[in-house]
């Protein structure tokens, strides 16, 4: 796994219609998943009781909530692409999200990235990042996506 780094506009061009790499498994474990209930009140029995879940749920384990898998894209696309020589960036959209399977607890998770597009926006960066959330052995993904983040390289 290598890491690109883009320290400006015309760097990010260069990458427009490539895929741009993938990041590092993170596991997920039920102590994150208890933290994210905390942190959003959400306190769903499919999420944090471990033991209702293995006697009532499909899954017979706890799930991580589809949005602290969501959560986890900062984290993860900063493996992938470092960004360098900015005053600013900021998150702008989430597009065309589907989540397609429930991510069981210590599941390992990777995310995929391609960049479709940049727009230059009077010097702001708008990218539109295709992203997929993998859960390792398993043939379909946890979401897949379009995110946009705006970025305001110094000058």
């Amino acid at each position: 796994m290598s890491q690109l780094t883009i320290s400006s506009l015309a760097d990010l061009e260069q990458y427009e219609g490539q895929m741009l790499g993938t990041s590092a498994y993170h596991t997920i474990s039920q102590e994150q998943i208890n933290s994210f209930a905390a942190a959003t009140l959400d306190f769903q029995w499919i999420h944090t009781d471990a033991e209702r879940a293995q006697r009532e749920s499909p899954f017979k384990a706890t799930i991580a909530h589809g949005y602290l898998t969501v959560a986890l894209l900062p984290y993860l696309w900063q493996q992938i692409v470092r960004i360098e020589n900015l005053k600013m960036q900021v998150n702008y959209e989430i597009e065309s999200l589907r989540f397609n399977q429930p991510v069981a607890v210590n599941s390992e998770v990777r995310l995929l990235a391609k960049l479709l597009s940049v727009k230059n926006l009077r010097g702001i960066a708008k990218a539109s990042i295709e992203v997929i959330l993998e859960v390792k052995d398993s043939k379909k993904p946890a979401y897949t996506g379009i995110v946009t983040f705006l970025y305001h390289f110094n000058d």
